[in-house]
């Protein structure tokens, strides 16, 4: 390939990557954080930034809900232990509820609904929701992690001497058990933002430290987000 084909590549990576909202959302994310971080709750360019880009971030999540609530009716995989299901049905049904409470704090935000106290309440019970979203995530890929480590032990016994990464089931069970080392990493991330955020413990998780967890945890989204690059054909 020439330079001007893999510029090419990279830029129609690069499209599909910002044709997502989801992406987009992530960007204004870290954006988001990045200026909570600078100002540490203090009034000033910062925290405007850090309020203007929350509030456009709604924009971007608006009917989001639906797909956790697809998600809480969708039928599980097969062999799933029952706590497991029962963790993942509620991280689905906690996070459907915190978009959903999303939408009207948008409302409130924006002027439209004009319930100032109740728009503050409702935020209050989405962070809740939030949290404990999360808490169900970390549950769940702690769970799925050590059942992942005990596959790969079994399988491990099975090819003795043989080089485990040139097998493909090995192989592919270390990319999931990565994979789901690095969405437990974000998950913790995001329950002690959430905690910050309302102000749960105040002195030791303080705007500055909830802006660094957040921004860590929206470039972590960020690169979980990334387009898988195409195959190159054999001549």
């Amino acid at each position: 390939m020439t330079t001007l084909d893999v510029a090419r590549a990279d830029l129609a990576l690069l499209v599909l990557y910002l044709n997502k909202a989801e992406a987009r959302d992530k960007i204004c994310r870290a954006i988001q954080y990045g200026s909570k971080f600078v100002s540490n709750g203090q009034p000033g360019t910062a925290q405007n930034v850090d309020k203007s880009t929350s509030l456009a971030r709604k924009v971007f999540r608006l009917f989001k809900f639906v797909n956790d609530l697809h998600g809480l009716i969708s039928p599980v995989a097969p062999g799933t232990p029952l706590p497991l299901v029962l963790l993942g049905k509620s991280k689905n049904a906690l996070l459907s509820t915190f978009l959903f409470l999303d939408q009207i704090i948008w409302l409130g935000r924006t002027g439209i609904y004009k319930n100032k106290e109740r728009t503050e309440l409702l935020g209050r019970i989405s962070l809740y929701c939030w949290l404990g979203a999360s808490t169900c995530t970390s549950l769940v890929e702690i769970a799925e992690i050590g059942r992942l480590s005990a596959s790969m032990k079994k399988l491990e016994k099975e090819l003795k001497d043989s080089d485990k990464c040139k097998n493909e089931q090995y192989f592919s069970k270390l990319q999931k058990s990565n994979e789901r080392s690095l969405a437990l990493i974000k998950a913790g991330m995001d329950l002690l933002v959430a905690v910050g955020l309302l102000q749960l413990a105040p002195k030791k998780i303080t705007p500055r430290v909830t802006g660094a967890f957040g921004f860590a945890s929206s470039l972590i989204s960020c690169y979980q987000l990334l387009p898988s690059p195409p195959k190159s054909k054999a001549n």
